[in-house]
């Protein structure tokens, strides 16, 4: 969300201005005039080339950098040399074939979270008291999040705010998480468990609980307890199961689900898409878990048990932005929106799912 620099500037400029030095308070007063000159782009906004050193901080290497960015790695490289120049200290040294921060790139990128968070809400605060017209939003979100949350908001937004471009990018959180850094999206649903990032513990993100989503045990449609429509997960423990890797968050919480019931499944497949583990369902290969909001779609020989009893394992879904962004106007119209399309969600569960 960029706000370009244009009358009455001059008074958010003294605010950021002020900001920078307070922020930078250890540092020598030399240093702190030159990360001033390069905090501000164009007298009125947050510098492109602070915003590339997050962005490298974060991914940590110059190629994953330039395709977050969408520079090309020499400009990236460029950039960040720039920045060293300017700043006349040393942000980077080589590691190996690349390049990692100093100690005193590391400090910069630390120090500048607040820098970041206060000019993202000041932000804000200017678009809602005064008459500007944000021209693009980016938003990001896993599969199902992107299907049934992400699309309607887009496509309402295109109602309300006609002038508005919206952009939707499918992905999982981690990459949401680099791309809100990045600046390439404003704002991302994602499952908090599925991130190795904790919204809540960085100060770089906020969050908003949208809704909790359960997960389903999906078997064969000619399996024994096909007509149910629940089941324990005791009454399968001695099923083959199919889920994700060893180490993934998805066997994490398969894991945790058998642990509160003192079981100890049997897992006979692997498989990392939710199309994959259904096809391997539907073939009589075994069971497995399916979130509620992932569609069964046209699958054949497979039905869908909601999971009763102790150990019910729960995917919880937020929306996360930029710390500081969430005053803005349209991320508030956002996050009303989703929680709408969530309120639906959750309205259309069986009384025990809640």
């Amino acid at each position: 969300m960029t706000i370009r620099g244009g009358h009455g500037c001059d008074g958010a400029c003294g605010v950021v201005e002020n900001l920078v030095l307070k922020t930078l308070g250890t540092i020598e007063l030399q240093q702190k005039r030159n990360i001033l000159k390069i905090t501000m782009h164009n007298g009125c906004m947050i510098d492109a080339r602070l915003i590339t050193l997050r962005v490298f901080a974060r991914c940590g290497t110059i190629g994953a950098t330039a395709e977050l960015t969408g520079y090309s790695p020499s400009a990236v490289s460029s950039q960040l040399r720039e920045l060293q120049r300017v700043l006349g200290m040393q942000l980077l040294t080589k590691d190996g074939r690349g390049v990692r921060l100093t100690a005193t790139g590391r400090f910069l990128v630390a120090g500048s979270d607040t820098l970041i968070a206060e000019w993202e809400s000041l932000r804000a605060a200017a678009m809602e008291a005064g008459d500007q017209v944000q021209s693009h939003f980016g938003l990001g979100g896993f599969s199902t999040a992107a299907a049934q949350l992400l699309a309607p908001l887009a496509a309402t937004l295109r109602s309300t705010r006609p002038q508005l471009q919206v952009q939707v990018l499918e992905a999982n959180p981690d990459r949401c998480f680099d791309l809100l850094v990045a600046e390439r999206i404003d704002l991302a649903v994602i499952v908090a468990m599925q991130s190795e990032t904790y919204v809540e513990d960085d100060p770089r993100f906020e969050q908003t609980v949208l809704l909790d989503d359960p997960l389903d045990v999906i078997i064969p449609s000619n399996h024994p307890l096909a007509s149910r429509e629940t089941v324990t997960l005791e009454e399968l423990a001695s099923e083959p199961w199919i889920t994700e890797t060893a180490g993934s968050t998805y066997h994490s919480l398969f894991t945790a689900a058998f642990t509160a019931v003192g079981v100890t499944p049997r897992i006979a497949h692997e498989a990392v898409e939710w199309e994959t583990q259904i096809a391997f369902v539907g073939a009589g290969l075994g069971v497995g878990l399916l979130p509620r909001l992932a569609p069964l779609r046209s699958a054949e020989n497979v039905v869908r048990l909601r999971i009763t009893g102790k150990g019910k394992p729960t995917r919880r879904i937020v929306a996360a932005v930029r710390r500081g962004s969430i005053a803005s106007p349209l991320i508030q119209e956002s996050l009303g929106i989703l929680q709408v399309s969530a309120d639906r969600i959750l309205a259309a569960r069986p009384e025990d799912d809640l």
